[in-house]
C-alpha cells in the first residue's frame, strides 16, 4: 500500500538540523566479530510516533546512527500482502474497530481463544482507510490524528532505504492455517527489497528458510520468548532451548533474547550478576541481540533512571558486548554506542556548564545528607549545595525544607507533639526546624525524596533512609576536603520569618560558618549564595561570594529595567526549565529569550531542576535525560545544570560526540516547537496561558529585619476537646490535617 503520509516541511527542516552522524568508534568491541553493535529501531521510533508509521521510521532514520537497522513486524493480509504492524491483532494500534465496527473475530492463537481484528480477514485495499495510532497508552496519543496509513514491507524499505532491514515473523503456524505462506512471502520479498535479518520464535519456520537464504547475506535469527513459554515446533520451553545453542547454530546466525536473559533483575528491581549467555553464544559462533529496551519503562534501580547507563551495561561492561540492541527509542542506544562507550576514567571534559547538585545526589540518597554529598562529589559534581535551615538553638544545618515532615521521619518520633501550622509556609501542618534543637534534629532519620509517586516511579528503596543530616559546618568541611569540587552553593530562604518569629539571623549564621571554615581566603573554593529574596543577596554583598538570584516562578522574559536592577544585587541567575523551554501538554512550545536577555548584562544563567525520570521531561526529549541536558546547554545556552542526578550531567560533559567536527544527529539539540507542528490541529493539547514577565516590582524587597526575640511557639494544630462522656471530639479540619500527615508519611516509604 503506498503511504500518503509524506514528511512535512517541518520534518525536512529537522532532518537538516539533525545532521548525518559519524560512524561508531573504531575501538575494538567485544561483539562476535569486533564491530560496533547494531542499533535496531523497533517499528521505527515507536516510543514517540505510532509504531510502523511513516513518521516513526523517518524520525528513526534522522536521529540515529547511519548503520541503523529498521525493524518490521510482518503480518499478512487476506490477499497475501505483507504489512508492517506491531501485533497480529490490528485493533491494538489502529483505528480498524472504528472503520469496521462489526468485523471483529475470534481465533485460536497459540492454543488460546483470542478475540480481535486480524489481518487475515482484510485485503490490503480494505485496510486503506485504517490509520495507525499509539498502542501503548502511557505514550502520547496526540499524533493519532495524523492519518498514518498502514504500510507494506516494500513501502517501508523503499521510502527509507535503511542500511539494514529486519523482518520479524511471528505466528507462521496461524497464517498457514489460513492458507497463507509466510515463507513464500519472505522469499518473494527478498527479491524486491534487501533484507539484512529475519527473526522468528518458531524453529520450523527458520529451518525452512535456511536453504533459500544460504547463499545470501541475510542472517536468520532465532527469537527467544519468556523462558517458561513453549516453542511450538519442538514443544520445549525457551528456557530449555537456551541450553542447546549448538543446535540453534545449525540453522541460525544469531539469537534475539529479552534483556533479562543477560542481566536478570530480582524481585525488588535490582540487577543480579550477568549470565554467561553472551559468552556462551559467541563461543559457538552465534551473534546475540537484546530486546525489551524502552526509555519510558521502568528498569533496574542500578541505572538511576538513565537509559544510557542501561545500554552501556550491555555493550561496554568490560566482559562482553551484545551484537545489537532493539529499542523503541533508537536515539539513545545510538548516543550510548558512539558518544559514551569506551570513555575510560581519564576522559577529559568536552563541555563547560557547571554541574550543580540539587540537595546532593538526591536522586540516589536522601537529600542534604552526608552520603548524598559524598555521592555527588564521586559522581563528578562541580558544585554541591546546602539549603540552610536554622535549629531552635541557632545552629545552621542542611536539609531541603524548613518543614522536617517533608525530609525526615520526625512525625514518627516523640517530637510529633510539635506539629503546628505556620501560615507563612502553607496550610499543611508540619514540624519545623526552628522548633527543635540541633541535638534533636541530627538524630532524625532522613527520607529519600520520591517526586513521581503519582506515576508509580520510586527511587532506590535500599537507600530510602541512608545517611545523616549534617550541619552547615560539616557540609563545608566535606566540600573543603574534596579536591575535585569547584565550589559550594548555599541556599538561604525564610530570612524574614526567622528574624521576626524565631529571633535568628540566618545570614549571620551562614557568614560566620563560612569564615570559621576558612572559605574567605584567596585560595578557598568558590562560594555561591542563592536566594529568591533580593534583600538576602544585598545583605551578603561585598563578601567575595557569587550571589545567585533564584527566579521562583516561570517567566517568559524580563524588561531591560528589571534586568538592570537585578544586576545591582546578583552575579548570576537560576531559572526553572519552563522559563527557557516552556511546555504545553507535555510538548515544547517556542524557546524564550530569557537566557539571552540575562546574558546581555553578563549574568550567567543556571537551569533547575533536571531529573532522570522520563515523566519529568517533555516528549521532545525522547524520554532521554542526555537529550534534555544537551538541549539546555547547546540550544538553551545555559552556564550550569542543577540536577538531582549529577552523574548524568557530569557524564554528558565527557561524551565523545561533543568534540566531533560534525555533531552527529543524536547529539544535536532538539528544536522547540518542532513536534507540535506535526500534530493535527484537532489533537493539539489545550493552549496554556503564557508565563508572565519578570518586572521591577518582583525584585524589590524590604531590607532584612534585625532578629527579634520571640518566645512564642508556632500555632499548634487544634487540640481535641473532651466531651461530657470523656470521648474526644475532633473537628473536620483537624482530621483532614492529620490525614494529610498520614498520607505524607506513607509516601515517604
Amino acid at each position: 500500500m503506498g503511504s500518503s503520509n509524506h514528511i512535512s516541511v517541518v520534518v525536512i527542516t529537522l532532518a537538516v538540523l539533525l545532521q548525518l552522524s559519524v560512524f561508531a568508534s573504531a575501538q575494538k568491541w567485544l561483539t562476535l566479530d569486533g564491530s560496533a553493535p547494531l542499533v535496531i529501531a523497533r517499528n521505527g521510533f515507536s516510543g514517540l510516533f505510532p509504531p510502523a508509521s511513516s513518521y516513526a521510521y523517518n524520525l528513526a532514520m534522522m536521529t540515529s546512527v547511519p548503520d541503523l537497522v529498521l525493524w518490521c513486524d510482518v503480518q499478512l493480509t487476506k490477499d497475501g500482502a505483507g504489512i508492517c504492524f506491531r501485533d497480529i491483532r490490528l485493533d491494538n494500534s489502529s483505528s480498524i474497530s472504528v472503520a469496521y465496527p462489526k468485523r471483529g473475530n475470534s481465533y485460536t492463537l497459540n492454543g488460546v481463544a483470542t478475540q480481535g481484528y486480524f489481518p487475515v480477514d482484510f485485503t490490503l485495499k480494505e485496510l486503506s482507510p485504517v490509520t495507525l495510532n499509539q498502542g501503548i497508552y502511557t505514550r502520547s496519543p496526540d499524533f493519532d490524528g495524523s492519518m498514518f496509513e498502514i504500510q507494506t514491507v516494500e513501502d517501508v524499505f523503499m521510502q527509507n532505504k535503511p542500511a539494514g532491514f529486519w523482518l520479524n515473523i511471528q505466528n507462521d503456524a496461524f497464517y498457514s492455517q489460513h492458507k497463507l505462506s509466510m515463507r513464500s512471502f519472505v522469499i518473494g520479498a527478498s527479491k524486491r527489497v534487501i533484507i539484512s535479518h529475519i527473526s522468528s520464535s518458531e524453529i520450523s519456520f527458520l529451518r525452512g528458510l535456511a536453504r533459500p537464504f544460504a547463499s545470501t547475506k541475510t542472517k536468520l535469527v532465532f527469537q527467544f520468548l519468556d523462558m517458561d513459554a513453549t516453542e511450538p515446533s519442538t514443544n520445549q520451553t525457551y528456557g530449555s532451548l537456551l541450553k542447546n545453542l549448538t543446535m540453534i547454530k545449525a540453522f541460525a546466525a544469531g539469537i534475539l533474547v529479552p534483556k533479562a536473559y543477560i542481566w536478570p533483575v530480582d524481585a525488588n528491581s535490582y540487577l543480579k550478576p550477568h549470565t554467561p549467555l553472551v559468552a556462551d553464544a559467541h563461543k559457538v559462533g552465534l551473534e546475540v541481540f537484546a530486546t525489551d529496551f524502552a526509555n519510558d519503562a521502568t528498569f533496574a534501580y542500578n541505572y538511576s533512571y538513565n537509559p544510557v547507563e542501561e545500554y552501556l551495561s550491555f555493550i561496554d561492561n568490560g566482559d562482553f558486548s551484545v551484537d545489537g540492541l532493539l529499542s523503541d527509542f533508537p536515539i539513545t542506544p545510538s548516543e550510548a554506542r558512539d558518544c559514551f562507550a569506551h570513555l575510560g576514567t581519564n576522559t577529559s571534559v568536552q563541555a563547560k556548564p557547571l554541574v550543580i547538585s540539587h540537595h546532593g545526589a538526591s536522586g540516589n540518597f536522601p537529600g542534604c545528607t552526608d552520603v548524598a554529598y559524598e555521592q555527588a562529589i564521586k559522581d563528578g559534581a562541580d558544585v554541591i549545595d546546602c539549603t540552610v535551615q536554622m535549629s531552635k538553638d541557632g545552629i545552621p544545618f542542611c536539609t531541603s525544607t524548613v518543614n522536617l515532615m517533608n525530609s525526615t521521619l520526625v512525625g514518627q518520633t516523640q517530637f510529633r507533639s510539635q506539629i503546628a501550622t505556620v501560615k507563612d509556609f502553607g496550610p499543611a501542618p508540619g514540624i519545623y526546624s526552628f522548633s527543635l534543637n540541633w541535638a534533636d534534629i541530627q538524630g532524625l532519620t532522613p527520607v529519600l525524596s520520591n517526586p513521581y509517586t503519582d506515576y508509580f516511579l520510586y527511587r532506590d528503596p535500599n537507600n530510602k533512609h541512608a545517611g545523616k543530616i549534617v550541619s552547615l559546618e560539616d557540609f563545608l568541611n566535606i566540600a573543603k576536603n574534596a579536591t575535585s569540587l569547584y565550589g559550594v552553593l548555599i541556599r538561604i530562604e525564610n530570612a524574614n520569618y526567622l528574624a521576626l518569629n524565631a529571633g535568628l539571623s540566618i545570614t549571620d549564621a551562614v557568614t560566620d560558618a563560612l569564615a570559621k571554615a576558612g572559605y574567605n581566603g584567596t585560595t578557598a573554593k568558590k562560594v555561591m549564595i542563592q536566594s529568591t529574596n533580593s534583600s538576602v543577596l544585598k545583605a551578603m554583598k561585598g563578601k567575595k561570594y557569587e550571589l545567585v538570584y533564584e527566579v521562583d516562578e516561570s517567566i517568559r522574559g524580563a524588561p531591560r529595567d528589571a534586568i538592570t536592577l537585578m544586576k545591582t544585587f546578583a552575579d548570576s541567575v537560576v531559572v526553572n526549565k519552563q522559563s527557557i523551554l516552556p511546555t504545553s501538554g507535555g510538548f515544547l512550545t517556542a524557546a524564550t529569550d530569557v537566557v539571552k536577555q540575562l546574558k546581555s548584562v553578563k549574568l550567567p544563567v543556571y537551569v533547575q531542576i533536571l531529573r532522570n525520570e522520563f515523566v519529568s521531561q517533555a516528549y521532545d526529549f525522547f524520554s532521554d535525560p542526555i537529550v534534555e541536558i544537551n538541549s539546555y546547554v547547546v540550544e538553551g545556552g545555559v552556564d550550569g545544570i542543577v540536577t538531582d542526578f549529577p552523574k548524568t550531567a557530569s557524564d554528558y560533559k565527557k561524551n565523545l560526540c561533543l568534540k566531533m567536527k560534525n555533531t552527529p544527529a543524536y547529539m544535536s539539540p532538539v528544536q522547540a516547537g518542532q513536534l507540535t507542528q506535526l500534530i493535527t490541529p484537532g489533537f493539539l493539547p489545550p493552549a496554556e496561558a503564557p508565563n508572565p514577565l519578570l518586572n521591577v516590582a518582583d525584585l524589590q524587597e524590604s531590607p532584612l529585619p534585625a532578629p527579634v526575640e520571640n518566645t512564642s511557639a508556632p500555632a499548634t494544630a487544634e487540640t481535641p476537646r473532651t466531651s461530657r462522656n470523656s470521648q474526644h471530639q475532633i473537628s473536620a479540619s483537624v482530621i483532614l490535617s492529620f490525614l494529610a500527615i498520614i498520607v505524607a508519611a506513607a509516601l515517604l516509604f
